[in-house]
């Protein structure tokens, strides 16, 4: 069984057991999280879609931790002209483990 929810700006297709790293949510370590934005359910040949979301369709995750992901370097340079700035960013995410899909 498959689900594709919706999360912060971005679409997540998942499955029970999986464990993803998604953007930074408000949920302490341990407790757990429900999606009730899920756009599309598959149940082997059976497919669900939803117009935008899909009713009485939920996805139980669990939080098992928060964290920062690897930092990324951001460098402009300019030619010919002595000019070059450096920056950094690191995104902040939650992970999760599916627990059920209830469709």
């Amino acid at each position: 069984m498959h689900a594709v929810i919706l999360s912060g700006a971005r679409q997540y297709r998942v499955t029970e057991g999986q464990t993803l790293k998604l953007e930074l949510l408000e949920a302490e370590v341990g407790s757990s999280v429900n999606f009730d934005k899920v756009l599309m359910v598959t149940q082997g040949e059976t497919i669900q879609i939803g117009k935008p979301y899909l009713n009485g369709c939920k996805v139980i995750a669990s939080v098992i931790g928060q964290g920062r992901h690897k930092k990324i370097h951001i460098m402009k340079f300019r030619r010919r002209k002595h000019h070059q700035k450096q920056m950094g960013h690191r995104q902040y995410f939650t992970e999760v483990k599916i627990e059920k899909i209830e469709a």
